[in-house]
C-alpha cells in the first residue's frame, strides 16, 4: 500500500473509532436517547470525517514534500476511512437496545483499533502486544472521559 493511502487510512480508522465510539459513550451518559446517539454519529461521519480529511491534507501540504496526487489519496483515504469506519457504528444502534449498542461499539471500536495496531507494529518490526496495548489503552481512556463528561452535562443542565 502506498505510504499516503496508508497515512489516510490509518488516520481515519483511527480517529473513526475514537471519536465516534468517544461521542458514543458521552451522549448515552448525557441523554440515553437513541436518536441523539444516532444522531452524534451520522454527524461525526460527515462533519468530523470532512474535518479530518481538510486537516490531513494541510498537514502534508505543510511538509512541503510529495506531490499533489498523493497530498489527494491522503486527503480522499482519511475522509473515507473515517466516514466508513463512523457508519458502522450506526447498525449496533438501529438493531439493538442502546445499552448493548453502545457495549457492541466499544467491543467493535477496541476490535478494529487492535488490528490496526497489530499490523502496524508487524510492519515495523516491533512486539505487537506493546503497541496494541497503549493504543487500546489510549481508546479506553477516551471512553472513561467521556463517559464521565456527558454524566456531568446530565447533572448540571437536567
Amino acid at each position: 500500500m502506498r505510504t499516503s493511502l496508508k497515512t489516510g487510512f490509518s488516520f481515519g480508522l483511527t480517529s473513526g473509532v475514537i471519536t465516534t465510539v468517544g461521542l458514543m459513550v458521552g451522549l448515552h451518559a448525557g441523554t440515553h436517547s437513541k436518536a441523539v446517539v444516532l444522531g452524534g454519529i451520522l454527524t461525526i461521519a460527515v462533519a468530523d470525517a470532512m474535518s479530518d480529511a481538510l486537516g490531513i491534507h494541510i498537514a502534508e501540504e505543510s511538509k512541503n514534500h510529495g506531490s499533489e496526487a498523493e497530498i489527494w489519496e491522503s486527503t480522499l483515504a482519511a475522509f473515507a476511512a473515517k466516514f466508513v469506519i463512523a457508519g458502522t457504528f450506526v447498525l449496533p444502534v438501529l438493531f439493538l437496545p442502546l445499552d448493548q449498542a453502545i457495549l457492541a461499539s466499544l467491543g467493535w471500536g477496541l476490535s478494529l483499533l487492535a488490528v490496526l495496531s497489530y499490523y502496524l507494529a508487524r510492519a515495523q518490526r516491533i512486539s505487537p502486544w506493546k503497541v496494541i496495548g497503549e493504543h487500546v489503552l489510549i481508546g479506553l481512556f477516551v471512553v472513561a472521559i467521556t463517559h464521565y463528561l456527558g454524566l456531568w452535562v446530565r447533572d448540571r443542565f437536567t
